[in-house]
């Protein structure tokens, strides 16, 4: 009987959560975009190294690929989608990967890569697909412009991202899938570019990403921003030799949204201990005033901060 009390309290704050969330984000994020039509993909070469020559090849393939969803996009008459791929086929952009299909995933280098001491790799959180991309794209490019020379950004909406309205966002299923991918990615992004040192940058349902695959990564920094929980109670469990950073800004809606985890049998419903908590154990940063989605947001803050942990200059740890 003692047990009941605490279950209730537990299922009304994860109703609380996902009504919080169906009121303070956007209808635009419904999962629409799975339905859009776009080609198979060919599964890009190996990167190997940074070379200029095997960094076009990679890049004209992610073109050529953008280009055919463009083309299937159009000839389906969807107009908003056409009107996103218009802009990812632009000249300048340079996309390491990209597929179309189930809402869209790409990864998008900012800057000059195989001369960058410094990387930082940006994992949005739910929502996030290609009708969507502007803001991730915007983030990338104002921390880039903060980092100035020497430095890199790489977007990597590698994983199918929940909706923001629905039960994905609550659950690590999405997380689980992109894992690997993720994993994968960074080990090659290692190899091809050794002596830059790498950030790993979370936003939102991205830090329970970036839980998943942290293990053994060989990366400077994990910056958990905006998030719901990682699954992990501390950042020890995370069992990364990375230094662990969390932050949350003054206007994020998600302050409001109870850290617990609720066990079901088949399924976890939330991602439990807060990061930014004491006893989760990670580095703070100052977020500042920063909204949900505003944490790179240029002149703020938030920006600074991060830029300032991507740079090796934002303090040792435990000082």
């Amino acid at each position: 009987m003692a047990s009941r009390p605490w279950h209730g309290r537990a299922r009304r704050a994860l109703l609380v959560a996902l009504v919080t969330a169906s009121v303070a984000l956007p209808v635009s994020g419904a999962a629409r975009p799975a339905a859009v039509a776009a080609p198979a993909t060919a599964a890009p070469a190996p990167l190997g190294t940074a070379e200029t020559s095997l960094l076009d090849a990679r890049y004209a393939a992610g073109r050529q690929e953008i280009r055919a969803a463009l083309d299937m996009a159009a000839r389906h008459g969807d107009r908003r989608r056409a009107s996103a791929l218009t802009s990812m086929a632009g000249p300048g952009r340079t996309f390491l990967m990209f597929d179309g299909r189930e809402g869209g995933r790409s990864v998008e280098v900012f800057g000059e890569l195989p001369r960058a001491r410094r990387i930082a790799v940006v994992v949005p959180g739910a929502g996030v697909d290609l009708d969507h991309y502007g803001r991730l794209r915007r983030g990338a490019e104002a921390l880039l412009g903060e980092l100035g020379d020497g430095s890199a950004v790489v977007a990597w909406l590698g994983y199918r991202t929940p909706a923001m309205l629905g039960p994905s966002s609550l659950t690590a299923g999405r997380a689980d899938e992109a894992a690997p991918r993720l994993r994968a990615f960074l080990r090659e992004l290692v190899d091809a570019v050794p002596a830059a040192r790498v950030s790993l940058l979370c936003h939102s349902y991205g830090s329970v990403v970036c839980a998943r695959a942290a293990s053994g990564l060989d990366v400077a920094d994990i910056v958990l921003y905006g998030s719901p929980g990682t699954g992990a109670g501390s950042a020890a469990a995370l069992r990364t030799r990375a230094t662990v950073w969390a932050g949350l800004g003054g206007d994020d809606w998600i302050a409001a949204i109870p850290h617990t985890a609720l066990r079901l049998p088949f399924v976890t419903v939330g991602f439990g201990t807060d990061p930014t908590a004491p006893e989760f154990g990670a580095e703070a940063f100052d977020a500042g005033d920063a909204g949900h989605s505003d944490y790179l947001r240029p002149g703020s803050v938030s920006l600074r901060s991060i830029a300032g942990i991507v740079a090796g200059t934002a303090g040792s740890p435990h000082a």
